[in-house]
């Protein structure tokens, strides 16, 4: 498993390089070394450079023991950040779509989609993040097939992944979510919720057009759609909850709209706009999870392995992020003022100077540096806002034919 976070850690690299890190990895690693280990510890035999050994050891990991250490690590590092338990925390949840390798399992397990010129190549995932508001700590994430008779919905997805969440965690979404069943389940579990309406709904829900200034008290009940969704909805069902209703001005200048949100939080309104005002942060932290983590192309070729990939790189995110907000704890500037990229990197350099360390003094020093490092990755407060460029492609050079099956 560390080998495995040590790929994700440098980028997604090779299983080449990870196998490269075991001679560099301390005794503490093998409390119960294998035959080759200890013929390189007691005769010196050098450890071979091969990647089969290793990937025959990652296959055979079982996904119940990465699934419970990555929710174990999880655990704790949410209860680092607030030892107190005192906080209450606060889940964004958000959808996104992540390509697997061409293989016969995979494109049984995840189909491609298909459009008006015929069926994709690539299975495609539908996955869902939640990550902590404040902390940008994310739990396992839960994924299923985007298309094929077996596709599964974000909200779907959503109600499998609140029993991760922490005890009276609060749910946050966007309007994809601000529907019956997602309110109903949550409050059921003992989560408040915080959630985006459309127009419509939330026109339904006040009886009248919305203004500005709503703040009522509502009894949010299942429509005729809802019950058909969700037959098991008991025939009582409903949320009671507040309906917020304010005009905001967007950052990048655009016409102000009206906002509409269902909570069944109590607190006063400025401070639950204010914390659904954080909601975009989820935005930046899926770019971070598919482009600096290279999530976005998935490369294992089995649909066990596939799990393994997604939930070391969470573990590996966790990891990352966990240091920012120790350093944000230091600072005071937000988990989210630091990049998380170059954190990345100084956690890539340093972990093997940690691991070497011969006495827990030095690697206190090298601990401390790290973290004197980490705070000089803070990302820049620019005074004016940078110019916005057309979205358009460079032409390439060359015009090959399209690949046909």
């Amino acid at each position: 498993m560390w080998l495995m976070l040590g790929q994700r850690l440098h980028g997604g690299a090779s299983l080449e390089t990870a196998v490269l890190e075991l001679p560099n990895l301390p005794d503490s690693f093998w409390p119960q070394p294998c035959k080759r280990l200890r013929q390189w510890r007691e005769q010196g035999k050098a450890l071979s450079s091969h990647t089969g050994a290793y990937n025959q050891a990652r296959r055979a990991l079982p996904q119940s023991m990465v699934e419970q250490s990555c929710d174990h690590m999880f655990e704790q590092l949410v209860s680092q950040m607030d030892p107190t338990g005192k906080a209450r925390r606060a889940f964004v949840f958000d959808g996104s779509s992540m390509r697997a390798a061409h293989t016969p399992e995979l494109c049984e397990a995840y189909p491609p989609g298909s459009n008006q010129y015929g069926e994709g190549h690539w299975p495609i995932l539908r996955v869902l993040v939640a990550h902590d508001v404040h902390t940008g700590l994310a739990m396992r994430p839960q994924w299923g097939p985007m298309h094929g008779p077996d596709a599964v919905s974000e909200q779907g997805l959503l109600e499998q992944a609140m029993d991760q969440l922490p005890s009276g965690a609060t749910v946050m979404g966007d309007a994809n979510f601000g529907v019956f069943s997602v309110a109903y389940t949550a409050t059921q579990r003992q989560h408040p919720v915080l959630l985006r309406l459309t127009a419509d709904r939330a026109r339904r829900l006040a009886g009248e057009a919305v203004r500005n200034g709503i703040d009522r008290t509502i009894v949010w009940k299942p429509s005729v759609a809802d019950r058909r969704s969700h037959p098991d909805l008991p025939s009582d069902a409903c949320v009671i909850g507040r309906l917020l209703v304010r005009q905001v001005q967007p950052d990048n200048g655009a016409a102000p709209f009206l906002l509409a949100l269902f909570t069944t939080l109590p607190s006063v309104q400025q401070e639950i706009f204010e914390l659904y005002g954080q909601r975009w942060a989820i935005e930046t932290d899926l770019r971070t999870l598919k482009s600096s983590l290279h999530l976005e192309q998935l490369t294992c070729s089995t649909p066990d392995m596939v799990a393994k990939e997604i939930e070391i790189a969470m573990a590996a995110y966790n990891l990352v992020r966990a240091m920012i907000a120790f350093a944000s704890q230091q600072s005071g500037i937000p988990p989210r003022g630091y990049s998380f990229t170059k954190v990345r990197h100084i956690v890539e350099t340093f972990a093997p100077k940690l691991d070497q360390a011969p006495n827990p003094q030095a690697a206190k020093r090298i601990f401390d540096q790290m973290m004197m490092y980490i705070q000089q990755a803070k990302l820049p407060r620019r005074k004016r806002k940078r110019p916005s460029y057309p979205r358009a492609v460079w032409a390439r050079r060359g015009d090959f034919p399209k690949r046909k099956k």
